[in-house]
């Protein structure tokens, strides 16, 4: 698959992420509005916001400057990758 790179095209793409996550919370808030579930709703999209921005800044600039953020599954990798050269103990970090 050929990369997006028409900056109007990722515009467009964010705000369809932007409108299914808004149309999700509030077909599930319909399913029960109470405010549990307000609370809950906005708790779990603040929570996965965080991760992802833990995923892709904090990681990339605060603890591995070498590492470069490509997606969640490099993620992944990432995680998976230094847990094994760490248990075999060739993690080259100081």
């Amino acid at each position: 698959m050929k990369n997006l790179t028409s900056s109007t095209w990722i515009k467009v793409k964010g705000f369809l992420f932007l409108s299914l996550g808004l149309l999700s919370v509030t077909l599930l808030f319909f399913e029960h509005p109470t405010f549990q579930m307000a609370a809950l709703l906005s708790i779990a999209v603040w929570s996965f916001c965080r991760f992802y921005f833990f995923a892709f800044y904090v990681l990339e600039h605060y603890v591995d400057p070498g590492y470069r953020f490509s997606g969640l599954m490099s993620f992944v990798r990432y995680v998976v990758t230094r847990k094994r050269h760490a248990a075999r103990g060739t993690d080259d970090r100081s």
